[in-house]
C-alpha cells in the first residue's frame, strides 16, 4: 500500500504541519475531516497537543544547576 492510499498515514504525515498551522486551507480542511471521522488519529492528535503543552511548560521551569551540568556532560560533539 502506498502512503497516499492510507488516510491515517496521510494524517500522520501532515500532523506536525497541521499543529504548526503550516498547511493550506484545503489541506487543513482535509486533516480536520479525517480527525473528525477517525478515533485513532484523533487520539494521536490529542497526544501531540498534550506533549507540546508539556514541553512548553517544562521549558519554562528553572532547571537545577546540577541537572544542567549532567545534561551538558551527555552532549556529543557534532
Amino acid at each position: 500500500m502506498r502512503l497516499s492510499d492510507d488516510p491515517c498515514a496521510q494524517c500522520e504525515e501532515v500532523l506536525q504541519p497541521f499543529l504548526d498551522r503550516e498547511l493550506t486551507v484545503d489541506e487543513q480542511a482535509a486533516a480536520e475531516r479525517h480527525l473528525d471521522a477517525c478515533d485513532y488519529c484523533r487520539r494521536r492528535y490529542r497526544f501531540e497537543v498534550q506533549l507540546r503543552r508539556f514541553v512548553r511548560q517544562s521549558a519554562l521551569e528553572p532547571m537545577a544547576p546540577e541537572l544542567k551540568q549532567r545534561l551538558a556532560a551527555l552532549r556529543t560533539p557534532l
